[in-house]
């Protein structure tokens, strides 16, 4: 049997013509259910009740983080792009959780509430020992050997050192390193400046000051608060580069030597969550980012590097033992 709607509902009308349309509408929904069969329909063909309905799978979400060692505005722009690389790349949803500090990383991913985190050496070496099945997944090519740099401020009198030995000269002043779990901007610092035989005791005040972030102790150097302080240089040359560091006001006066610092670290449970497989793929897509990518070079350039490379977690021994040895390990 061929059914067919009234043409009033296929036109357009006034409020008049709209009342005969809706008591039509009526008459033709009234007609369809009289000649539909009241049989039951055979097993398989029926509409399946919403209370019955089963919701669709939920995808897993990666959760990823970083120390933030920068001022936020620069961190949640470089992982905002982390986020949309790694869902395009790996197909999933991904998240990026901005941390309050260098603590709170180690602690998220100790819980379980972070799946993929961009730590520091120290940090990252902390996470792994609270986490054994972690893995290590990539650095930056400038990790394998990072350094640190001692700056002040041009109107303390003090003047770039040779050596290390020079560091001697730091004795009585104010003196900032920046997170107190830092590895370029405290961890190593600390561990030269003790090479040279200085004490944190011996600063003025008897104590450093920790002011957070890299960024922090420039300002603070620059601005006078400080006479010096230790940074990674990565953000010091991107300062420069930017101006937020006036070289008028602020000056490098030593170089460290080299040490591994920042590297990428996930759960060791992302193939159960995600499906075997995934942790590697996760490792090759970060090691994949190339510059000739228009996202891709946006990444790597706010992390000041060429590419991403495999790291090891033996490559963290050193500081490992120079954690144990200032006490921020145990």
């Amino acid at each position: 049997m061929r059914l067919s709607l009234p043409r009033t509902l296929a036109r357009t009308a006034g409020p008049g013509r709209e009342r005969s349309a809706a008591v039509a509408t009526g008459l033709s929904l009234a007609l369809l259910t009289a000649v539909l069969p009241t049989t039951p329909l055979p097993p398989g063909l029926g509409v399946i009740p919403a209370a019955q309905a089963q919701p669709a799978k939920q995808r897993p979400l990666l959760r990823i983080s970083a120390i933030p060692d920068q001022n936020p505005e620069k961190l949640n722009r470089l992982y905002g792009l982390v986020a949309s690389e790694l869902s395009q790349q790996l197909g999933v949803p991904v998240k990026y959780v901005p941390m309050t500090d260098y603590a709170a990383a180690v602690t998220a991913f100790r819980t379980g509430d972070l799946d993929l985190v961009w730590f520091g050496g120290l940090t990252g070496v902390q996470a792994r020992l609270q986490k054994p099945n972690s893995r290590v997944l990539a650095q930056r090519d400038i990790d394998v050997s990072f350094k640190s740099i001692f700056i002040a401020n041009t109107r303390s009198g003090l003047k770039p050192v040779r050596n290390i030995d020079g560091l001697r000269e730091l004795k009585g002043r104010r003196f900032t390193f920046g997170s107190e779990s830092s590895t370029s901007g405290r961890l190593m610092p600390q561990y030269f400046l003790a090479q040279a035989g200085v004490k944190l005791k011996d600063f003025a005040g008897g104590a450093p000051g920790f002011s957070g972030s890299h960024d922090a102790t420039i300002a603070l150097v620059q601005s006078g608060a400080y006479d010096a302080g230790a940074v990674n240089e990565q953000v010091w040359r991107s300062s420069l580069h930017n101006g937020k560091a006036n070289r008028a006001k602020v000056m490098a006066i030593w170089k460290s030597p080299g040490y591994p610092d920042y590297h990428w670290i996930a759960q060791g449970n992302l193939d159960t969550r995600f499906g075997k497989g995934f942790t590697v793929k996760l490792q090759q897509a970060i090691l994949s980012w190339r510059p000739s990518d228009p996202q891709q070079k946006a990444i790597l350039s706010l992390f000041g590097a060429q590419q991403f490379i495999q790291a090891s977690p033996g490559e963290y021994k050193r500081i490992e033992q120079v954690g144990r040895e200032i006490g921020k390990i145990r």
